[in-house]
């Protein structure tokens, strides 16, 4: 197939790993754009490849369809993006990311120990959180949520 013919929908859920079906939702929310060859089927560019890629990334981390569609919306319509339009989208993502990644380390490295969640199960949390003084941060384990053992 001649990369100008565009891709069938199968072969772009076949190359994704995506369902038919998820690849039309995406196109019914206006993330992907396909064309229709003479013949009425949908035809999508190569580049859609890489946007269905990036959808399935970015919801991996928690990002929803608005705001991934803002940002996809930032590319250029008229021709394939280029590495200059990605990495607009990607220094964007960044402090997200930058976030996550930071909230995931400390989730890693302290879940063994007080996370100001209220349960005082654990003998740390005798020390870190007397008598549940991390309730007055709000709810949930604000030890994990940024809160410290000193300001409550």
């Amino acid at each position: 197939m001649a990369v100008n013919e565009g891709l069938s929908i199968g072969a772009l859920a076949r190359r994704t790993g995506l369902a038919v079906s998820a690849i039309r939702y995406y196109e019914a929310q206006g993330l992907i754009a396909p064309w229709r060859n003479a013949g009425g089927q949908r035809r999508f560019q190569r580049a859609d490849l890489r946007r269905l890629s990036f959808i399935m990334i970015a919801q991996q981390f928690g990002f929803t369809l608005p705001q991934i569609k803002a940002q996809l919306d930032l590319l250029p319509g008229g021709r394939t993006p280029t590495k200059a339009d990605w990495a607009r989208i990607s220094a964007s993502f960044r402090d997200h990311l930058d976030a996550r990644i930071a909230t995931l380390t400390k989730l890693r490295d302290d879940l063994d120990g007080c996370i100001g969640c209220g349960c005082l199960s654990l003998r740390a949390c005798r020390l870190y959180n007397p008598e549940d003084r991390a309730n007055a941060g709000g709810q949930g384990p604000r030890y994990l949520l940024g809160d410290r053992p000193a300001e409550h």
